[in-house]
């Protein structure tokens, strides 16, 4: 049997340094390259030792623990124990990752005469399994199973982070309330010329049953002047309280928004509840959130003007002083 050493040594110094890189991105540290470059050397180092008889003594479970600990100590040094163990956990839950989908996918392609063919039973009546994978087949699973946990990874931080933005909101007009789940935007600042109100955007689906019924699929193709004037014939009670908002799209011309005027409206983000009367509620004819997360975009000054309104009312509030006796 002829073994190449030094295309072993490579492709376990590659495999290596993948498991670091994506250790550090899981961890949300920065890496220092030559300590990188190390770390994957001694890796590599270890499995070539594999070949030398006079070194078998390595490999056993605590050399081999000992090793990863060695090469985290390069790569990302000591900064604590609880930041190590850390560090530790999400180093071995990436490799078992990358070990059990290259054992999934080399299962999931074999057929079942290949897949009996490697079952054999011992005399004891235990059962063993014959594994037999190819290096090439190893090597480009390895890397193709850590994108994709790289590539879910993300999209869960991604997830994670919008969910620090959104809040619940209510909308009150009259006896009619209007819930649904908000997400502040911060770079939001469409606000109506004339009154300087923030507009918050919702689907317009949260309000068809308290809108015409032909608003709900006209809204998204037709200009909103072209229904506001058609008012004069079908009866809204909520006449009076329609604006017509302009603003400009990306890659589009200035055009106008439907918007109304509600009595109040309430953001409730992180415990917090933020009122405000000085809102209109822009209503959106298509979808705002495709994965359905979220129906109004939250403008930033509901909750900041909201907060200092707050904050000034409680501090306006007449404080009780102490009675001197005499």
């Amino acid at each position: 049997m002829v073994v190449y050493v030094d295309l072993i040594f490579l492709t376990n110094l590659c495999m290596d340094g993948a498991l670091i890189g994506l250790t550090a991105w899981m961890r949300q540290t920065k890496l220092v390259w030559w300590r990188w470059l190390l770390s994957a050397i001694v890796g590599a180092l270890y499995v070539v030792m594999m070949f030398v008889p006079q070194f078998d003594f390595l490999f056993t479970f605590l050399i081999k623990f000992g090793f990863s600990l060695v090469m985290l100590s390069i790569a990302f040094g000591y900064k604590g124990l609880q930041a190590f163990v850390r560090t530790l956990g999400t180093f071995y839950v990436i490799n078992f990752v990358a070990a059990g989908g290259i054992l999934g996918v080399h299962y999931m392609l074999q057929s079942s005469g290949e897949l009996f063919n490697g079952i054999w039973f011992t005399a004891s009546g235990g059962m063993s399994f014959d594994l037999k994978i190819a290096f090439w087949f190893t090597f480009i699973v390895f890397f193709a199973v850590l994108i994709l946990f790289k590539i879910v990874q993300g999209a869960k931080r991604k997830s994670d982070r919008m969910t620090t933005y959104l809040g619940q909101v209510e909308v009150y007009i009259d006896e009619v309330v209007v819930s649904c789940t908000g997400l502040l935007d911060t770079g939001n600042q469409l606000t109506d010329p004339l009154s300087r109100m923030p507009v918050m955007v919702m689907e317009v689906s949260l309000w068809q049953a308290m809108l015409p019924d032909s608003w709900n699929s006209r809204l998204k193709h037709e200009s909103p002047e072209n229904l506001i004037m058609e008012l004069d014939q079908n009866h809204f009670r909520w006449q009076d309280r329609l604006r017509l908002v302009p603003y400009r799209g990306i890659n589009k011309g200035t055009a106008f928004m439907l918007a109304i005027r509600p009595d109040r409206a309430k953001v409730t983000m992180d415990g917090t509840d933020y009122v405000t009367t000085k809102v209109l509620i822009g209503l959106d004819g298509g979808i705002l959130s495709s994965d359905g997360k979220y129906q109004a975009v939250i403008h930033p000054e509901l909750v900041q003007e909201a907060a200092s309104a707050q904050s000034k009312a409680q501090s306006a509030e007449p404080t009780e002083k102490p009675l001197n006796v005499v």
